[in-house]
């Protein structure tokens, strides 16, 4: 496949980038900072600069057109509410719609355990923004024709991946990050999950097995 890796410079898209590659795909790294780009061209990705906090509906047209899937890593980061609803609200939505217009049909989104519109963050939490916004987007993405995947890792680390997941734990615990990469990676390879929310901490069971048993 031709891949847009929207949040080309994070760190779960940096270890999944050279697992796509080794996979066969071809992958379009989405950064705004040109600065990233050697780091991100030596996972054997391709680099896009754009800003997506910014890109108009013509802009995402042209930066989706010709891909057969769209992975969402990016993220605000803990700013302010303001960029965080214009980054993980509003321009995963933008990408969404895009992604239908020009057929890009696939469509993973990396959202986090828990997200939903029945979150349960307070208000007067500084996580509440985050968490409003990933429950609009994830509810958004349900709702349109592409064949979407949403993964709800828990707790990111940056243990060592193990390759093996607790799939629909009951509560949150903490997942490595390139477990989450791992994920990704055999989402993709996986039409059956298609149209899944898969949540999981690191496990026992390894990736391959847990995704074949949800497909």
């Amino acid at each position: 496949m031709d891949i847009a890796l929207i949040g080309g410079h994070g760190k779960v898209a940096l270890l999944a980038a050279p697992l796509l590659v080794k996979a066969g795909h071809t992958v379009h790294s989405v950064i705004r900072n040109p600065d990233h780009a050697a780091e991100v061209e030596a996972t054997g990705a391709r680099t896009v600069l754009t800003d997506i906090e910014t890109l108009d509906g013509p802009g995402w047209d042209e930066l989706l057109r010709g891909k057969d899937a769209v992975v969402w890593t990016a993220g605000a980061g803990g700013g302010s509410p303001q960029r965080t609803r214009a980054v993980d609200q509003d321009a995963a939505i933008a990408s969404m719609d895009a992604a239908q217009r020009v057929g890009a049909e696939r469509y993973l989104m990396v959202s986090y355990f828990g997200a939903g519109p029945d979150h349960g963050v307070p208000e007067s939490e500084p996580f509440f923004a985050y968490a409003e916004a990933k429950a609009q987007a994830d509810e958004h993405l349900r709702g349109t024709q592409l064949a979407w995947t949403i993964l709800q890792p828990s707790g990111l680390t940056l243990e060592e991946p193990t390759g093996r997941i607790a799939l629909d734990a009951a509560e949150a615990g903490t997942v490595s990050r390139g477990n989450v990469a791992r994920t990704i990676a055999a989402a993709l390879e996986r039409p059956g999950t298609a149209g899944k929310t898969l949540r999981y901490n690191d496990g026992e069971q390894e990736i391959g097995e847990a995704f074949d048993a949800v497909s």
